[in-house]
């Protein structure tokens, strides 16, 4: 015991498993009644004797040199543990083997012939009992004993059970050996350890549990390193990584949040990831208020145009393309609204057929009015007639045509593979994205070159045009406004593939309503000038620079 003091210091709060302890009904009254005179041919007995009381008894009959017993001695101080049955752990596991023993004998035994374990249901022998015979009998046994229930698995082995124990120093300034604990392996999963804390004493007699001596717990939202070449509680603590939480204190690891969410500042819980689409803030807000700001400018020029449509400014021009052109610039207008909300199924195919046909009929009609700009002042040569291939009729034919052909790209588009809303999660981790995919990139660029084409064809006739005689040309106009919406879509295409999120939306409206914007201006800004501010130049001699 003194030797267990001194080493007390720095090995008391030491925590391991025992075999479990219990208590032996009678065992103590039994040791009372063991003695040489009992028991005269055992020679454990004369042992045991010998050893706690230091004597020979005179019936043993031993040469041993020790005194002679005369069986009133005393038990000396160092062997009381003798008589101390209350906490007994190797006596008690002998304890419970006698008693499987002895229940798969009772259970052999008592086999009924014909309804026994063996080959063609026979039992074992009484007389003759083999190993293997009580072994299978032995497997099945399952019995209580001091409160413990003790059955065993299907090779014969006790299904494990210890003590968890803690060493300890009594308030006499013994050692003891506390229970602080036990583990169960029959119990269920995740709850075969049970810890006291409470009974817990940790080395320096303390009862808190001891913080680590080389580096503090992680706190949730970091992960353990551990330091090469130092021990295991030398360890730092690392933040995870965004997409990743730890909840827990002293973590090994980081677990990834799901795909739609994302962890926390803190990283110690997930949380639903941001949805992002052009929705009704601040910026979808203002291209609403611009998308219909130009729409109303739109209307009002075609009110302007309609009141004065028996002026010389407004006849000579062609009245009927220039509605066609001002209706239809309404639209584009308009149809920058479509793209402006969360996108579904609907909206995303209407936004782009809407978008592609409504510029198709657009920029046809103002492909027509060049033709017929062109074509007028090229019938002033003698015996030219090419005016009478471009009436009204055949104007309506070749707008009618040039915006068929995108309306047949359009409807092949949405059989084939029409846009689609989705969701993406990959170009902003911590966010979810809203969409519409084009569904067909093919599709796509074929309605944004037929556009780009019919834009060409336009400025290539108008800028052949722009130095015919007139005071009022209004193929310089066109070429201006072909210029203005080829370098729009022209810085479009690189901004639209490398805009972000919603800003991808957005680069696509602001090219609509500029192009839009651009067009209604260098068409019509000219003509509703002199129709409102110089109503003296609305003659047919001034616009034909004959006005002398």
């Amino acid at each position: 015991l003194l030797k267990l003091n001194n080493f007390y210091p720095y090995l008391g709060g030491t925590i391991g498993f025992g075999i479990r302890q219990g208590n032996i009904p009678r065992l103590k009254e039994y040791l009372m009644t063991v003695n040489p005179e009992r028991y005269p041919t055992n020679p454990l007995v004369l042992e045991l004797w010998e050893a706690i009381y230091g004597c020979t008894p005179f019936s043993s009959g031993s040469s041993s040199e020790l005194p002679f017993c005369t069986g009133q001695e005393t038990i000396k101080t160092q062997h009381s543990a003798y008589w101390n049955t209350s906490s007994t752990r190797i006596t008690y596991n002998v304890y419970k083997g006698v008693y499987a023993i002895a229940h798969s004998l009772h259970n052999l035994i008592s086999c009924r012939p014909g309804r026994g374990p063996f080959s063609n249901s026979t039992c074992a022998d009484n007389t003759k009992v083999f190993p293997w015979q009580l072994q299978h009998y032995l497997q099945e046994v399952s019995f209580t004993v001091s409160g413990e229930l003790v059955n065993f698995d299907a090779k014969g082995d006790s299904i494990p059970s210890y003590d968890l124990i803690n060493w300890q120093k009594g308030r006499d300034g013994n050692i003891e050996l506390v229970n602080v604990g036990l583990y169960d392996e029959a119990q269920e999963v995740g709850k075969e350890l049970i810890i006291y804390d409470i009974a817990l004493t940790w080395p320096g007699d303390q009862t808190e549990v001891p913080v680590s001596i080389c580096s503090d717990s992680c706190t949730p939202g970091f992960r353990k390193a551990v330091r090469r070449g130092e021990p295991l509680c030398c360890f730092d603590c690392i933040p995870c990584d965004s997409g990743k939480i730890s909840n827990q204190t002293d973590s090994i690891d980081c677990m990834a949040c799901p795909e739609d969410y994302w962890s926390n500042a803190d990283g110690t819980s997930c949380i639903p990831k941001v949805v992002e689409y052009l929705s009704h803030d601040a910026m979808g807000v203002t291209l609403i208020v611009i998308s219909v700001v130009g729409a109303c400018v739109a209307l009002a020029v075609f009110a302007v145009f309609l009141y004065h449509r028996n002026t010389p400014i407004v006849r000579i021009n062609n009245s009927e393309l220039s509605f066609f052109i001002l209706i239809s610039l309404t639209l584009c207008f308009l149809c920058a609204l479509i793209f402006i909300g969360e996108p579904t199924s609907w909206s995303c195919m209407l936004r782009h057929t809407a978008f592609s046909i409504t510029f198709s009929l657009c920029i046809s009609c103002i492909l027509g009015k060049t033709l017929v700009v062109l074509a007028a002042f090229t019938a002033t040569r003698p015996g030219n007639n090419v005016m009478k291939w471009l009436g009204p009729v055949q104007q309506r034919i070749i707008i009618f045509s040039c915006t068929l052909v995108q309306m047949i790209i359009c409807t092949a588009w949405l059989i084939a593979s029409p846009p689609f809303p989705y969701r993406n999660t990959q170009y902003q981790h911590s966010k979810i994205i809203l969409d519409c995919s084009v569904g067909s990139d093919l599709a796509f660029w074929c309605v944004l070159g037929y556009i780009g084409l019919l834009a060409c064809v336009c400025f290539i006739l108008a800028f052949l045009a722009r130095k015919l005689p007139g005071n009022f040309n209004e193929a310089k106009y066109i070429t201006f406004s072909m210029l203005i919406f080829c370098a729009v879509w022209l810085a479009f295409v690189p901004a639209y593939v490398s805009s972000p999120g919603k800003f991808t939306t957005a680069v696509e409206i602001f090219a609509i309503l500029a192009s839009s914007f651009g067009l209604l201006f260098c068409l019509f800004a000219p003509k509703c000038y002199i129709i409102l501010l110089k109503p003296e130049k609305n003659t047919k001699q001034h616009l034909m620079g004959k006005e002398k």
